[in-house]
């Protein structure tokens, strides 16, 4: 006798719904097994407690290092602005040091021209009121006088002074030359 086809598929499925409750029973039953298992020695739940332990204290210390690294990014932060302000400072300064020596070489350049004006003075005015003249001035200045005059002149000037102020002008005068 052949059974139905219908009767085959109404006892294929009942035997697969009563298989599938029966092979998901067991693996739940196996996974609470399993469970008391993994307790069931008082060594064992001590290992899994201080596993826990070190879970979380691995978790609160990567917090702590994710914290520090925040703030170590922040003070990098206010270092780099510091930083720049600092090249924005020394950049200023150094314009300025520039502006500063383009203004000494200016001065130097008028103090120069105006030394000239006055040894061209110096040189015309009779040697003994040159020597009076230059005798009150400060000693660099009456060097520099004197080396812009014309030879015979600034001689003429020199034998005029008096011995001291002759030697120190002298003296003077070789170290502008070196300079």
């Amino acid at each position: 006798m052949r059974p139905s086809y219908r009767l085959l598929r109404t006892l294929t499925l009942a035997a697969g719904l009563t298989a599938g409750f029966w092979l998901t029973a067991p693996l739940s039953a196996v996974a609470q097994d399993t469970a008391e298992q993994a307790y069931s020695s008082v060594e064992e739940r001590r290992l899994q407690a201080r596993i826990a332990e070190e879970r979380a204290a691995i978790l609160e210390e990567k917090k702590a290092l994710e914290l520090r690294e925040i703030e170590l990014k922040t003070l990098e932060e206010a270092v780099d602005k510091k930083l720049a302000e600092i090249d924005q400072k020394l950049v200023e300064l150094q314009r300025q040091q520039k502006s500063l020596e383009a203004a000494l070489v200016g001065k130097d350049a008028a103090e120069q021209a105006k030394i000239l004006e006055l040894s061209k003075i110096y040189d015309r005015m009779t040697p003994d009121k040159a020597a009076l003249a230059l005798s009150g001035l400060e000693e660099k200045l009456a060097a520099d006088i004197l080396a812009n005059m014309k030879v015979k002149a600034a001689a003429k000037v020199l034998d005029n002074l008096n011995k001291q102020k002759a030697v120190e002008l002298s003296e003077t005068f070789s170290t502008i030359q070196l300079e």
